[in-house]
């Protein structure tokens, strides 16, 4: 199966010239081996344990900072989406990769753009989320020249600072970075609202967190939200699969969504239970080459919002449901009303 030939999303109409099909190519989530192979092995050392660690104290603080700032805004509720579950997750990429952190909101923008294509309510055209995506590789393209002018001690310059084959051109980059802002934003951001919206609903739950923290949580979380919901493969040769005959050239859909409520895999999978172990979802892929890079840095994060929730604003309440994202492949939320009074 290929992610190459047809890429992993699943978005084909009869509006969608194939030229718009191969420019993502240049996409990580998009490659097979052995291209895929060589460039994953240079950006996973952005996610090695020793990198993620190195992180974690500065994201507490971030954590905290973010959960304060929004219990200490006017008004009788906000939006903890944008006040607080997008905020970690560009705060964590732009350490991660040195974005200046007053930049930001230039990708959280970006990142919108390039995945709300479908929802009416934002009226964006397709044409809208390409000139994004080409903002956010020109952003990255631009720090990558800078390192290899100026180096630093920071993950840009050990990517792409380097003249050898061990490291990145400018091009490959900017699409990693494009990557991060969909890969490392959106999905984390939308993972820490649903698990919002699901200990809310789930008082015992919320209770059972609070008073435990479990190390558990997160992953049920993640099972809960299925951020991503559906991929695809492109058969590159006849197969049998699950019964069924695929033939070469054939597209494969992948539902996460639907593995992750699978009742011969999980007990009662509609529960959404903070202390599920063994929890085997595949929100973060289904194994193989194409898991997903970033796991261990999404679990922190979710950790550390959740524990700064639950110290600063444990009294948290709904006082409004969801307002979803249109979209066939991301679960996404526009809008969660809350209150910490």
């Amino acid at each position: 199966f290929s992610s190459y030939l047809n890429t992993a999303i699943i978005r084909f109409n009869e509006r969608i010239e194939r030229d718009a099909i191969d420019a993502q190519r240049l996409i990580l989530l998009n490659m097979d081996p052995p291209e895929h192979t060589r460039v994953r092995g240079i950006v996973q050392r952005v996610f090695t344990p020793r990198a993620i660690r190195a992180l974690e104290e500065r994201l507490r603080n971030r954590a905290h900072a973010i959960v304060e700032t929004a219990r200490a805004l006017p008004g009788d509720s906000f939006d903890f989406v944008t006040q607080v579950a997008c905020e970690l997750p560009l705060q964590a990429i732009a350490e991660l990769i040195g974005i200046p952190q007053d930049d930001r909101a230039k990708i959280f923008d970006w990142s919108n753009k390039m995945i709300s294509y479908d929802d009416p309510e934002y009226a964006i055209s397709e044409q809208v989320g390409q000139e994004s995506a080409m903002e956010v590789i020109a952003y990255a393209m631009n720090m990558a020249a800078d390192r290899k002018q100026c180096p630093a001690k920071d993950i840009v310059t050990t990517l792409v600072a380097a003249e050898d084959e061990g490291n990145l051109n400018s091009d490959e980059f900017g699409f990693f970075v494009l990557m991060l802002a969909v890969a490392g934003n959106e999905t984390t951001r939308n993972a820490i609202t649903h698990g919002m919206h699901a200990f809310l609903t789930h008082p015992e739950q919320w209770e059972l967190y609070k008073r435990e923290r479990p190390e558990t949580a997160a992953e049920e979380i993640v099972r809960w939200a299925t951020p991503v919901m559906s991929f695809q493969r492109t058969a590159t040769q006849d197969t049998d699969l699950g019964g069924k005959r695929i033939k070469k050239g054939d597209r494969v859909g992948i539902f996460y969504a639907s593995a992750n409520h699978d009742p011969e895999v999980f007990e009662d999978p509609d529960a959404f239970d903070i202390t599920r172990d063994p929890n085997p979802h595949l929100g973060f892929g289904g194994g193989g080459p194409h898991y997903c890079l970033g796991k261990s840095l999404a679990v922190l994060e979710i950790d550390l919002i959740f524990n700064a929730v639950a110290d600063a604003m444990p009294d948290l309440r709904l006082v409004g449901d969801p307002r979803r994202l249109r979209s066939a492949w991301i679960n996404g939320v526009k809008e969660l009303r809350v209150s910490s009074g």
